[in-house]
């Protein structure tokens, strides 16, 4: 049985407490099992231990939360904003329940007295020192926040502080943002010329500058670092080490999208190095 059945069927053992099972409870009307064993205030102690389904609750919790929250930071939410969620909702292949929940936790993030702060310090408990569900967390919202289009200063402003909250460095933001927006097509501002227009058409899209940023390399990095790189993203990304560490089963597709750009970016780099 999934982290779901478990939930609604009442044979979790628990409910999350703190400010995600606050966000939780509303979510789904309080129809919580009265037999379940609320967890309040102790929420710590879990991290690198904790049973990966209790740690899927929390990243499906936050995840639409937050969207949410970000979705509102620049004063309204654009009907782009929506789509996306829903479209995340749609890959997730969401039963109509857990979609009804996933939207009500998005309503939720939108509210003026969302806590951003605790939230985000319960997931990083709950989470322990999973860092690669921190970075499929932070790609998914940095996708939401392009979803119109454009990434408006508010949103960046809550991004970067959801990043720092999650305590990820700056340089890799920067690596997510490069993966998310090559992802969905768009131009980085890095100024090539007709070459980088070439490249993005002989490779579908990428530039030769997003896939360095991409693998997080430079143009001066040798074919061996290049390939450490690459290996070292994809398996942050890889979608059976994902669940495993909590991410939720329904998220399995948005892995294998990023494992993909990531081939894309390092057969582009291989092909113009000519390795």
């Amino acid at each position: 049985m999934s982290w779901w059945g478990k939930l609604i069927g009442g044979s979790f053992g628990f409910v999350l407490g703190g400010p995600l099972g606050a966000l939780l409870g509303v979510a789904l009307g309080h129809n919580f099992d009265r037999g379940l064993k609320q967890l309040d205030d102790d929420f710590s102690g879990h991290g690198r231990g904790a049973d990966p389904e209790r740690v899927q609750l929390a990243f499906f919790t936050a995840t639409f939360s937050v969207m949410g929250h970000v979705a509102k930071a620049d004063g309204q939410v654009s009907r782009d904003e929506i789509d996306h969620a829903q479209a995340v909702m749609a890959s997730m292949q969401l039963n109509p329940d857990m979609r009804k929940t996933a939207i009500n936790l998005f309503n939720a993030g939108k509210q003026g007295d969302f806590d951003l702060e605790a939230v985000m310090a319960q997931f990083r408990q709950e989470a322990g020192r999973r860092t690669n569900l921190y970075r499929m967390f932070m790609e998914i919202q940095i996708q939401a926040a392009y979803a119109d289009g454009t990434m408006h200063d508010a949103e960046r402003k809550v991004l970067v502080e959801v990043s720092e909250l999650l305590g990820l460095p700056a340089f890799v933001f920067r690596q997510l943002e490069a993966l998310v927006r090559a992802s969905m097509g768009q131009e980085q501002a890095y100024g090539g010329g007709g070459g980088q227009r070439r490249a993005r058409a002989d490779s579908g899209g990428l530039t030769l500058n997003e896939a360095y940023s991409i693998l997080g390399v430079t143009s001066s990095d040798s074919a061996a670092d290049v390939k450490r790189a690459y290996r070292r993203m994809l398996s942050q990304h890889h979608p059976d080490k994902l669940v495993a560490k909590g991410l939720p089963e329904e998220m399995i597709k948005l892995a294998n999208e990023k494992t993909a750009q990531l081939a894309k970016a390092y057969d582009l780099i291989k092909s113009a190095k000519g390795w």
